[in-house]
């Protein structure tokens, strides 16, 4: 068995603790000179950059998120031992930490730090595929001669640079493919460093459930347990071509992995899928003009995120959340992929519109979100695309992204807007 020291990064045939400085934290399995597939995961790491600039908060659970009628955004370790996740309501976080201490996200503060991590990531490889500001997969094969040692040594001193740079931890997961790898980095959180070789995939998946497997939600786990597959080795049990017929080519896809196989390479250009902004209110809501001040908002917010990324979306989504917690989620494409906020609000103003009117009268509501989704590079507007009105508005938005970014954020703004946006934020 091969193993490596996490601390002093010994590399050898032991055990227990590291010969050299007597640690015990290692790495070892027979696969850790060969595996190259990665996943990095901060750990609660919204919460982690708070404790960090406010180190008074070392040993006391905090929750990163928005005020009582708010959700969870994240929350440290702490908190979690008394229950407490990320999504969860915010009254019913505090019934369960009620000593908690409650920070508002700062995520201007968190994607610096991002990007702090990721630039650390990409001085191992040009291979990284972010799924988020805190997570990412890497591939560092052919990296050995490059860097002078396997990538498991490269991947824990990276964890050791970024513990000491950034002031935060992650955990590492290393594996045979995507998949895997992204499963391991969250066995042993927080600090982790844990390996699944391909050898062992099947057998260390068999017990658990299906919903550990990627797309595979509440309503597919639904449908898979009602078929009596309940594990992942009742799914690499099954003939593939009943699957096949059941799911399609879900199916194989979930048989394939299942067994543990991911053929799906790293791929760092791989396009955003969508782009969105919610708020959930402090009270909940109910008329069109209370809703549509949030609305405009956001949509502007969303505009300037998909200029920003050079990226527009062919389809409007706007996400409605009942004072009875459910989810109501309504789209509508568009005859050409847009990133303005006048079509984007525009959309989102006929979708609320519609869902209001055929709705249940009275039924209120607690956040509003609203989107863009099959996301594609911005092409040259048609000249029939809203008789012109895209094309103008395009070019006055940009206009206003120029100015902001020369004299601030607030340098070009309206009184609807400001309105708007203290509204989304109380």
């Amino acid at each position: 068995m091969s193993a490596l020291c996490r601390d002093c990064f010994e590399r050898g045939d032991f055990s227990r603790r590291c010969p050299r400085c007597a640690s015990p934290r290692l790495a070892v399995h027979a696969e850790l000179e060969t595996l190259s597939i990665a996943h990095m995961d901060c750990d609660a790491f919204y919460a982690s950059v708070e404790k960090r600039d406010r180190p008074d908060l070392r040993d006391q659970a905090v929750i990163v998120g928005g005020g009582k009628r708010g959700v969870v955004t994240t929350c440290c370790y702490i908190a979690r031992i008394s229950g407490v996740r990320s999504a969860m309501p915010m009254f019913k976080a505090l019934q369960a930490c009620p000593q908690a201490v409650v920070i508002k996200p700062d995520f201007s503060k968190y994607r610096t730090e991002s990007r702090r991590i990721m630039e650390m990531v990409r001085d191992l490889t040009p291979l990284v595929q972010p799924l988020s500001l805190d997570e990412a997969w890497m591939d560092l094969s052919g990296t050995a001669r490059l860097h002078g040692m396997p990538p498991a040594e490269t991947l824990a001193r990276l964890q050791a640079r970024i513990e000491a740079e950034v002031g935060i931890t992650v955990s590492i997961g290393l594996a045979a493919n995507k998949f895997l790898a992204k499963i391991a980095s969250d066995l042993d959180k927080p600090r982790g460093f844990s390996v699944i070789g391909g050898g062992e995939a099947q057998s260390f998946l068999a017990s658990k459930p299906v919903g550990i497997l990627p797309g595979v939600g509440p309503a597919m786990v639904s449908s898979l347990e009602a078929l009596n597959y309940r594990t992942v080795g009742d799914i690499a049990a099954a003939d593939p071509k009943v699957l096949a017929t059941r799911f399609g080519s879900g199916g194989l896809r979930l048989h394939n992995l299942a067994h543990g196989r991911d053929s799906r390479s790293v791929d760092p250009d791989q396009v955003r899928k969508s782009i969105s902004a919610e708020t959930t209110f402090e009270n909940d809501l109910k008329t069109f003009a209370e809703l549509d001040d949030r609305l405009t908002w956001l949509a502007d917010k969303v505009a300037r995120q998909s200029r920003g990324g050079n990226l527009a979306g062919r389809v409007v989504t706007l996400k409605l959340r009942t004072s009875d917690f459910r989810i109501l989620t309504r789209r509508k494409a568009l005859p050409q992929p847009t990133q303005t906020a006048r079509t984007i609000l525009a959309v989102g103003r006929e979708l609320l519109t519609q869902e209001l009117k055929t709705g249940a009268p009275g039924r209120r509501f607690r956040l509003i979100g609203v989107g863009i989704t099959d996301l594609a590079e911005p092409g040259a507007v048609e000249a029939d695309f809203f008789a012109g009105d895209e094309r103008r508005a395009l070019a006055g938005e940009k206009t206003a992204d120029a100015i902001r970014a020369r004299f601030g954020a607030d340098a070009v703004t309206s009184a609807r807007a400001l309105k708007a946006k203290s509204s989304a934020q109380d």
